[in-house]
């Protein structure tokens, strides 16, 4: 079965950074996109990033200039620097690669 694995969630202050990593596995090939979505308590899920496997990028607006989405086509995984925290970023995350959902990773951002 394809497993989309994400790590690097936690706690962070404002104005801190955290790197998330999603790792896609089970017999996937050929992944156009990848990418990371968002679900904050009572809001919708929203995109924050995604990236096509030659590395074009697209940001939501409520992130640009201040996350960084990456990958690693070689080891079907995908990243998301996120620096300048502020608290509307607490969510929890989500990878999203194809029709393939993570389970997601908690972010809060808390003094």
């Amino acid at each position: 079965q394809v497993q989309l694995v994400e790590s690097g969630g936690g706690l962070v202050q404002p104005g801190g950074s955290l790197r998330l990593s999603c790792a896609a596995s089970g017999g996937i090939f050929s992944i156009i996109v990848m990418g990371w979505y968002r679900q904050a308590p009572g809001k919708e899920r929203e995109l924050v990033a995604t990236i096509t496997s030659g590395g074009v990028a697209n940001y939501g607006d409520s992130v640009k200039g201040r996350f960084t989405i990456s990958r690693d086509n070689a080891k079907n995984t995908v990243y998301l620097q996120m620096n300048s925290q502020m608290t509307e970023d607490t969510a929890v995350y989500y990878c999203r690669a194809h029709q393939y959902w993570g389970q997601g990773t908690q972010v809060t951002v808390s003094s």
